[in-house]
């Protein structure tokens, strides 16, 4: 008997069971191809990521041994260390005319700097000329910074010359008027077994017979001074040099970047910056204490450059750097961790790392004491940037910088 024709397509469409087991071997074939997939793409990315860190680990050499040293907590930024925007109100002056006036003296109204191009520059009102080349051409690049000398402390002697202090030629005598260049210490001078590398400021006795002045370094040069800063080798050293003998002598040796000087009224000590460790030493040079050496300021709230006396009686002190409490200071972090220093400059260069540095402008006057009397500050350096000295003349702060084309003048009676 045949079946209905209804039937038969009912049974041509009968639902086929499928049941877990029937599907399972598709299911685990496709995870597996997937999470091969998956893995070998987080091990190639993984590998890309992690091969050039061993590599720069490994393999490439760091320039600096750092050393690990510690600093104290920062001062609170309260009081007399309170921020405020007072170095805004400085004046530019002779501005993309100059480069990198690190320090200042005057002989009456007339203003002397040294600029990063060798020079030694004469301001007489709106007017500025060349007084003086300490080194030769070419000028203007890092390569050739050691060629063309770069000027960086500057004094006047009591017979009425001037005293500069080049980081990679020497201590030399110039003229003011005419512009002789003399020549009283040269670099290639070793002293106590060591060459001069990194001469940075000086200061001179009001009889002129002796000069006191900072080597930095007898490992780094001038243009490498952030490898200094970083490396935090105490290999920094006071010198004096006597007029009359010629001599070079060693009064203080094993600091961490010696760097502005200052004569104490006495004139048994000196003050020098220690910029690598935000203090200020006194070292003796002559008297009952001579050889000896103890702390004037301790734990400053910023990174000093140079030091020079107010007409209060007490000091100057020009800062580029700050540690800022409350903040994060960069250097009292990594002060404690060589090992990150070291990654750091297999990574960057110097140049790289100055763009992480914050730009703030620190100017401090102590009292004789060391006490605080009162700070002017320019956050993210927008007017005064990179200030190196801070030299007071006629009611005026004349504003040094290593590194702005430009000098900064402020009015004292207005801030």
């Amino acid at each position: 008997m045949n079946e209905p024709e209804g039937l038969r397509f009912r049974r041509l469409n009968k639902p086929q069971i499928i049941t877990d087991e029937s599907q399972e071997p598709q299911y685990k074939s496709t995870s597996t191809y997937s999470g091969k997939i998956f893995r070998f793409t987080l091990l190639t990315v993984g590998g890309a990521l992690i091969l050039p860190l061993l590599v720069v680990v490994f393999v490439l050499e760091c320039p600096i041994q750092p050393e690990a040293f510690s600093l104290n907590e920062p001062p609170l930024m309260t009081d007399c260390y309170e921020p405020n925007l007072k170095l805004r109100q400085a004046q530019r002056l002779f501005e993309d005319q100059l480069v990198g006036p690190e320090s200042i003296a005057n002989i009456g109204d007339v203003i002397y700097t040294g600029t990063a191009d060798g020079k030694i520059m004469k301001i007489e009102g709106r007017n500025m000329h060349i007084l003086a080349t300490l080194g030769r051409p070419p000028c203007g690049s890092r390569e050739h910074e050691h060629i063309c000398g770069r000027p960086l402390g500057i004094r006047v002697g009591p017979n009425g010359t001037l005293f500069v202090a080049d980081a990679y030629l020497g201590l030399f005598e110039v003229n003011p008027v005419t512009g002789e260049v003399t020549s009283l210490v040269s670099t290639g001078t070793k002293v106590g077994g060591r060459r001069l590398s990194f001469v940075n400021d000086l200061d001179v006795t009001q009889d002129g017979k002796k000069v006191y002045f900072t080597d930095s370094s007898s490992r780094w040069q001038r243009r490498d001074y952030l490898n200094l800063i970083m490396e935090a080798t105490a290999d920094g050293r006071v010198l004096e040099y006597d007029m009359e003998t010629k001599q070079v002598s060693v009064m203080m040796e094993n600091l961490r970047f010696p760097n502005g000087i200052q004569l104490f009224p006495d004139e048994e000590s000196v003050l020098v910056t220690e910029t690598t460790l935000a203090r200020i030493r006194r070292v003796h040079v002559s008297g009952l204490n001579k050889g000896g050496m103890d702390t004037f300021v301790d734990n400053l709230p910023g990174f000093p450059d140079n030091i020079r006396r107010s007409s209060s009686g007490g000091y100057w002190v020009a800062m580029s750097a700050v540690r800022p409490n409350p903040g994060f200071s960069m250097l009292d972090f990594l002060s404690q961790r060589p090992w990150l220093k070291k990654l750091i400059f297999k990574l960057f260069s110097q140049d790289v790392l100055m763009k992480f540095v914050p730009r703030y402008s620190l100017v401090v006057e102590l009292q004789e004491t060391g006490a605080c009397v009162r700070s002017f500050h320019d956050p993210h350096g927008t007017v005064a940037a990179y200030v190196s000295e801070a030299h007071e003349y006629d009611g005026h702060l004349y504003l040094g910088s290593f590194r702005s084309p430009y000098l900064c003048k402020l009015d004292l009676s207005k801030v």
